[in-house]
């Protein structure tokens, strides 16, 4: 009997009716949970004039209020450390995560156990459908101090992997637990998925003579980038997964398949719409807004119509590899886009650039400012090594910014390899200096 390419292929094959009319039964049991058992939710429910038993199809849920990362602060603390927003008893919660905090004070997010239980499975589902199975040693390289990536290790060993619990230790550490126990999957971030293997190169180890076949990035954005997708694989010779989560719900929500082409969604837990940034006015299907999600059976703490922040786009065609769930393609942050002579840039777009530059390490940082009351950026990158002419490396740099992104840089500054920080989490890759005046010295 030949193995299955799904983990649950009756749900991952289903028609789009099927997946909408389980989400509209799920999404009726959440909505008159939550307003049973929320101080928020009750409230802000009568402010709107609507009860749950108004909503009557997917559609109806514009009708409800949106919450955010503001709600989450305001309401926690609450009543109970929980706070407001938390919609079972604090002796039915048995883990909680807490957000990083990196933009803004740290929020928590409880689980029950059926909560729990239900993650995981979701974890088992994103790594088999990544590629994953029984006979594979995955190194989970993520940090497990109150993240809500640590636990996602239980997903690998759910399916019969073995899990590998390396977390976020330093370079040569995770090198030579590579060398030692030969995992076939590691995940860590983008950016440290490059900085390891240019370490293990320096050290005059051949990061493609190394066990890893498939590396999952998470965290922040970099694994939908083709040409930074292409560079971790090309140093690895090894396969590249995206995952996205957020701790507002749970971890990984949703995941890249052999094809590379967009992350599917779990949808039988999460609801998404995609919103305009500036009105809140739902968009249509593949259309590029702020993503809104709606969890639809996390019974710790309904998030219902929470504005992630991310911007993005949703594909519900069927994807070549069978499944018929949505694919959500992240483009960035909404806090980290700018605008520059009426243009909006993401860092991401930065990047896409970059990456694709010889003679630069595709290392960089981006500095926003304003000079004559305008928006203006600036790119630090780090010259590869042996690299010696700057200023013709700063009018190559520049020159691909202009024409790609359409509006040119102020200043490139090129720094030696090694010098720009690297993350063994989340790379900051926007330094915003609005609020102050740019050191002169460097414009020159």
């Amino acid at each position: 009997m030949s193995e299955s390419k799904y983990w649950e292929e009756e749900w991952e094959t289903a028609p789009r009716d099927v997946i909408e009319a389980k989400q509209l039964e799920s999404l009726k049991i959440i909505l008159r949970h939550a307003y049973d058992n929320t101080v928020y939710y009750k409230r802000s429910f009568k402010e709107a004039g609507v009860t749950p038993e108004d909503i009557k199809s997917l559609k109806d849920i514009s009708r409800l209020p949106f919450i955010d990362k503001q709600t989450e602060r305001k309401t926690q603390g609450i009543v109970s450390m929980v706070g407001e927003l938390c919609a079972v008893d604090e002796r039915d919660i048995i883990f909680i995560s807490a957000s990083s905090g990196s933009t803004g004070v740290p929020t928590i997010s409880p689980f029950t156990q059926n909560d729990f239980d239900e993650w995981m499975n979701i974890e088992s589902r994103l790594m088999y459908q990544a590629g994953m199975r029984k006979t594979d040693r995955y190194m989970h390289g993520i940090n497990f101090s109150l993240f809500v990536g640590g636990p996602c290790v239980l997903g690998a060993q759910g399916l019969g992997a073995m899990g590998i619990w390396s977390g976020t230790l330093p370079s040569d550490r995770l090198l030579y637990i590579i060398q030692q126990f030969k995992p076939t999957f590691i995940q860590t971030t983008p950016s440290y998925a490059l900085y390891l293997g240019e370490t293990a190169r320096k050290k005059g180890i051949d990061p493609k003579e190394l066990s890893v076949k498939r590396i999952i990035v998470a965290g922040e954005p970099g694994g939908s980038i083709p040409a930074t997708r292409k560079a971790i694989e090309d140093l690895w010779d090894a396969k590249l997964i995206e995952f996205y989560g957020l701790s507002d719900i749970f971890g990984a929500c949703a995941g890249m398949c052999d094809e590379q082409d967009g992350l599917h969604l779990a949808e039988d837990h999460i609801l998404v719409e995609t919103v305009d940034v500036k009105t809140g006015e739902v968009l249509p299907d593949g259309e590029t807004g702020e993503l809104v999600f709606t969890s639809l059976r996390k019974h710790a703490r309904p998030m219902i119509r929470f504005r992630t922040g991310d911007i993005g786009f949703v594909n519900k065609g069927k994807c070549k590899c069978g499944r018929t769930s949505c694919r959500i393609n992240i483009v960035g942050r909404k806090d980290d886009m700018f605008i520059v002579s009426g243009v909006n840039i993401f860092p991401s777009d930065v990047e896409t650039v970059l990456r694709e530059l010889s003679d630069i390490t595709g290392e960089y940082r981006i500095h926003v400012f304003n000079r004559d009351y305008t928006a203006r950026y600036g790119v630090e990158v780090e010259r590869v090594y042996g690299r010696e002419n700057d200023e013709e490396l700063k009018k190559k740099v520049i020159g691909a910014l202009k024409s790609r992104i359409g509006v040119k840089p102020d200043y490139i500054k090129i720094l030696d390899d090694g010098e720009l920080p690297r993350a063994e989490h989340k790379a900051k890759r926007l330094i915003d200096e609005r609020e102050t005046e740019i050191d002169q010295a460097i414009l020159i």
